[in-house]
């Protein structure tokens, strides 16, 4: 049976965390104040299974990074003190590798961390539970893991193959990293494998999956998903994550009208269901129908819009050309929807208003933004400058960018470069493109992606190693004949697409 807890015992993590015993500790070994601590609450050494109660729910607080950067490896130091046999402190239980394991992520996410989730303390307490046997027998252990590996989806899928009984979660974990990796094909592999393993999928998993058929794509996987949620577990549908996946997989993948259907059959809709909506909208340029969402939702469910819905509907506004509606949906939507506009609400009217060669009015805008512009506002404002041809605003943008992260990635040089040379500089043009191969300046390429019988192919500019390149130039050059444009022109362009 589990020991009554006394609220002092709980309370003892607060003190704790509020005493200044633990700043003034060696920075990996909080030992003794834990120690003085526990004894002086009366815990040790008369109570030990009280003591691993509260050093477990320190860890816990440790290990969420929640106060400071550095609590994190405070947690793994109290671990590691608690696996030393030459401590009076208890020793960690299957609870307390879970926080650890935690920690180390925390370790690993913390900025300028030269630590790899795949290396450092994760791979040390990988090799701990293993020689313990906690690993693959515990449950907790396992998710723990699982999580710890997800920037790594490779690592994560070995942990994932080594455990001999599965559940939910562990799929969902393994595709959820492998979407994030943008690798939604493997993540849908393993939903798959899912069903072959006989594990049924809760609303966690299902939203993961529709999610990733999204990424890829996949509008074949992402219906049969729709079809068996309809026949095996209908009540699913009114879940509002699900049914928002559902909603945003075909908004994405161009079927609207069944986007509208899932969500007009949704038995419940909240603001977070609704924001997909109108998002839905966005994607499809219909900006009437997005900024209409605005007032049904009141109406219609009584809730009211969120920064996201008219961030959408801004969106939306954007892609249309609708920069009138555009321009009062920011102004009013303070006083009309009770929602301040915030960064990224300024951003897309910028965005928008560059798109339509409103350079000086966004210029203006930026002017009066309440908050510092980041660099989205200004990437909008280099990219309408190239479709525009504004060379004297673009090193503008440019010098913008460079300040906010020291320095720009290659995608601003190069469009700095287009610019030049649209405007006849080629000396200036040289000269950027010597600057980015001066600095090793590189940028992860773009991609598309399209499902052709259940399979999805990927492409990218310049793509000279895809399989069936000469089909695709096959049929750019059809297309080019069916437009009407001079055919040996259009080749030259569309060759320079691929």
């Amino acid at each position: 049976m589990r020991p009554y807890i006394p609220k002092a015992t709980f309370a003892f993590c607060q003190s704790l965390l509020a005493s200044r015993l633990l700043p003034s500790a060696a920075p990996y070994s909080p030992l003794l104040p834990v120690q003085a601590l526990l004894t002086t609450a009366g815990l040790l050494p008369r109570h030990p299974d009280l003591s691993l109660l509260a050093l477990n729910s320190l860890l816990r607080t440790l290990s969420r990074r929640a106060t400071s950067p550095s609590h994190p490896r405070l947690a793994l130091g109290l671990l590691r003190d608690m696996i030393s046999p030459a401590t009076p402190l208890p020793a960690p239980d299957h609870l307390s590798f879970p926080f650890a394991l935690a920690a180390a992520a925390a370790v690993v996410d913390a900025p300028n961390s030269s630590s790899d989730a795949g290396a450092g303390p994760g791979a040390q307490l990988h090799a701990l539970l293993v020689r313990n046997a906690l690993f693959p027998a515990d449950h907790y252990v396992t998710t723990a893991l699982l999580q710890l590996y997800a920037p790594r989806p490779d690592l994560a899928r070995r942990v994932f193959d080594e455990l001999p009984q599965r559940e939910a979660i562990h799929y969902e974990l393994v595709i959820g990293a492998y979407a994030r990796a943008a690798m939604p094909a493997e993540g849908l592999a393993v939903f798959r494998a899912m069903f072959e393993d006989g594990v049924a999928p809760d609303a966690v998993v299902l939203t993961t999956a529709v999610a990733a058929c999204a990424q890829a794509g996949a509008l074949d996987c992402g219906a049969w998903v729709h079809r068996y949620v309809e026949r095996a577990a209908p009540e699913l549908l009114g879940d509002a994550f699900v049914g928002s996946a559902l909603v945003s997989m075909y908004a994405k993948c161009g079927c609207l009208d069944e986007a509208v259907r899932v969500f007009d059959g949704m038995p419940e809709r909240n603001e977070y269901v609704w924001g997909t909506m109108v998002g839905a909208f966005a994607v499809h340029g219909l900006a009437a129908e997005a900024v209409a969402c605005l007032e049904r939702m009141a109406r219609e469910d009584g809730v009211r819009p969120d920064g996201v819905a008219v961030l959408g509907a801004l969106s939306a506004c954007a892609h249309a050309g609708k920069v009138e509606d555009g321009l009062r949906l920011l102004r009013e939507m303070r006083g009309r929807y009770g929602v301040a506009p915030g960064h990224e609400h300024y951003s897309c009217t910028v965005d928008m208003l560059c798109r339509v060669g409103r350079l000086e009015d966004a210029v203006g805008l930026i002017k009066t933004m309440p908050m510092p512009p980041l660099a989205s506002v200004w990437g909008s404002v280099l990219a309408g400058c190239r479709s525009y041809g504004n060379v004297e605003l673009a090193e503008v943008a440019v010098w913008e960018l460079e300040k906010l992260g020291g320095t720009a990635d290659e995608g601003v040089y190069v469009q700095l470069s287009n610019i030049y040379l649209d405007a006849n500089r080629k000396d200036d043009a040289r000269r950027v493109r010597k600057l980015i191969g001066s600095r090793g300046i590189k940028k992860v390429p773009a991609y598309s992606a399209v499902e052709v019988d259940g399979g999805v192919s990927s492409f990218v500019a310049n793509d000279q190693a895809h399989p069936r390149r000469f089909e695709i130039w096959e049929v750019l050059r059809l297309l080019a004949g069916q437009m009407a444009q001079n055919p040996d022109e259009e080749e030259e362009t569309l060759f320079a697409l691929l």
